[in-house]
């Protein structure tokens, strides 16, 4: 157990500045409220989210979210598990991965939607509105393909 707990660490900082962060613009903004950060570029914009990704399936069942979570959580885990102990990148972006997966999964089980806050226009494109969760998840997901990249052209050892 003792060589998980970092790993365990990195995962519950990442679900707590997730709720966190989404318990504060809550309370800070009202649903469709903005406040502009950087203007043109950034801005907190407080929505919910009753679908996937980018709103994808909106209006699904909750059931259909928890039974993919929680499929996905037990195969992340498993590869977790399948791990080298020396493998850190791939556990923090596995542990980062479950803990986006948990973060946007406790919103779906208590208000049946994911509330999002995180608002950038780049270069014109207003990119879809996202939240901490969606970050570790995406920050996991790079580090894993990155450590793939770096191995195959010899940039790290495999």
């Amino acid at each position: 157990m003792k060589k998980h707990l970092p790993y365990l660490l990195i995962g519950v900082i990442a679900i707590l500045l997730d709720q966190g962060s989404k318990y504060m613009i809550e309370h800070i903004l009202s649903l469709g409220d903005t406040i502009s950060i950087i203007p043109g570029f950034f801005q907190l914009t407080y929505v919910r989210n009753t679908g996937a990704a980018w709103s994808m399936f909106a209006g699904s069942s909750m059931t259909f979210f928890y039974i993919i979570t929680i499929i996905a959580l037990v195969a992340l885990a498993f590869f977790y598990r399948a791990c080298e102990p020396e493998d850190r990148w791939n556990r923090i972006g596995l542990v980062l991965m479950m803990a986006g997966a948990v973060g946007n999964l406790i919103d779906r089980a208590i208000f049946q939607y994911v509330r999002d806050f995180l608002s950038f226009n780049l270069l014109g494109y207003d990119f879809p509105v996202f939240n901490i969760a969606d970050c570790a998840l995406c920050i996991g997901v790079f580090m894993i393909v990155a450590k793939i990249f770096l191995e195959e052209f010899g940039v790290i050892k495999k």
